[in-house]
């Protein structure tokens, strides 16, 4: 039987290194095949909607046919609402004619087992037009295009993400009644479920770093250790399904909603640190707990750009709820040094110095996300931004939908960040989500409508 080393190595790595993972495995991979260690290799193509789309192949196929030569996938994906109904939009049009296929390129480097499947395999794919051209679009090719420009000046980030969910019944009720942060004995009713959940985690052995009680009823965090970012966003997407479907298979809902009821929050939040080519820390200045000029400049960049791009942080009508709940969601843009009261914390010191992002929920793309603060980032560094002083309020995130939805269309610096293609498509789902929201008569409709009779 052979054995694949898929172990994520632990802070930063270039494109470059991460391209020569791949190639590394390409024969491993072959030998399990055909030694009958390896039978179905499932591809899964991260889509706006912070999911996986996937096709599941035999492994045979897969390594005499898709590793050289690709594999189709309808089109029409990267043009849809969540439930997969097609969007009337010219930004999407692309994807909806004819409804062709794009093709897949897997990513070696993702591999990893399918919990409680033996012999089967996941893998993260990339995907592209047929003839060959990019997609920028698509949320790996956006963050892979800003990795490459950040390596252009010299820096390598690394990324944790930290994913806060919460375990309900199939209906929606929370396990527990009560918040659980940091709890030990009040996880009781948690058991089955998180026994369940660590199971298969254990089984894809991404490299969890830490797991804990949060501040609301049935809400538990998540957190895997520093990867390049490519890594760390594939990663948080393959422990979201396996923590999905491990809950599932023991009857219970995991749920990934910015807010599971009013006054709660569940984040996506994202730690960045700053290294040059070589690994070594670029972040610290002359004293421990403080920014070199360089790291100055991306927290800058950082706290210009995300009001424009509260789309991306909050990308569903669910989003503005979580967004309510001040103030360890915070709307007012500002940083602090170790103040989870501030939009941007700055964490750590010396060679672990790093800012972790407070912006986003818990239903937001990761790639994305992770994008957008990178592409803000860079801009502060060409453009060698100042950061403010600390606490100093720098703007507000969009306090509803409709005023995300004005603020990216007429952003003119949104796509200088992360081009135009990406922007357009961006507004043509965010468009269609609020557009949905009106379409539904809920309890709340009707009880504000008897207050008025």
């Amino acid at each position: 039987m052979t054995l694949l080393d898929h172990r994520r190595p632990v802070g930063p790595r270039p494109l470059a290194d991460r391209a020569r993972k791949a190639s590394a495995l390409a024969g491993r991979l072959r030998d399990a095949v055909a030694d009958g260690s390896i039978r179905r290799v499932v591809c899964l193509v991260p889509d706006p909607h912070a999911r996986f789309d996937a096709v599941e192949l035999g492994a045979p196929f897969f390594v005499d046919s898709v590793l050289p030569g690709g594999y189709g996938m309808c089109a029409y994906l990267f043009g849809t609402n969540a439930e997969r109904e097609v969007i009337n939009a010219p930004a999407v049009d692309q994807f909806l004619g004819g409804y062709g296929d794009l093709r897949l390129r897997p990513d070696l480097a993702t591999l990893a087992p399918a919990p409680g499947r033996p012999a089967t395999w996941l893998v993260v794919c990339d995907v592209e037009w047929p003839d060959g051209r990019p997609i920028p679009e698509a949320p790996r090719t956006t963050l892979r295009d800003r990795l490459a420009a950040l390596e252009q000046v010299g820096v390598v980030p690394s990324v944790g993400i930290e994913h806060e969910v919460t375990f309900t019944t199939p209906g929606g009720t929370p396990l527990t009644t009560t918040g659980l942060d940091y709890a030990v004995h009040a996880l009781t009713p948690l058991r089955t479920v998180l026994s369940a959940v660590d199971t298969a985690l254990d089984e894809l052995d991404l490299g969890l770093e830490s797991a804990r009680g949060e501040v609301h009823p049935a809400q538990y965090e998540y957190v895997l250790r520093h990867r390049d970012p490519l890594a760390a966003c594939d990663d948080a997407m393959l422990q979201q399904l396996a923590v999905r479907a491990a809950a599932a298979a023991v009857g219970v809902r995991a749920g990934y909603l910015a807010a599971e009821a009013p006054n709660t929050g569940s984040s996506c939040h994202v730690h960045v640190s700053l290294n040059d080519p070589g690994g070594a820390p670029l972040g610290a200045g002359a004293r421990p707990t403080e920014m070199s000029t360089l790291f100055g400049h991306f927290l800058a960049g950082v706290l210009r750009a995300a009001p424009d791009l509260t789309a991306f942080w909050a990308p569903t009508w669910n989003s503005y709820v979580r967004l309510r709940t001040a103030p360890f969601s915070p709307r007012q843009v500002s940083w602090g040094t170790d103040n989870r009261t501030t939009a941007v914390r700055l964490a750590g010191q010396g060679p672990n110095l790093r800012l972790e992002a407070r912006f986003a929920g818990a239903d937001a793309q990761p790639h994305q996300v992770v994008a957008a603060l990178l592409a803000a980032g860079l801009s502060g560094i060409t453009d060698r931004l100042d950061p403010p002083p600390e606490g100093r309020i720098q703007g507000d995130l969009a306090r509803t939908p409709w005023e995300a939805q004005h603020r990216l269309a007429t952003s003119k610096l949104a796509p200088t960040l992360l081009g135009e293609e990406v922007v357009a498509h961006k507004l043509a789902i965010f468009t269609e989500e609020l557009t949905q929201s009106l379409d539904p008569v809920t309890p709340w409709h009707r009880t504000h409508g008897d207050l008025r009779a």
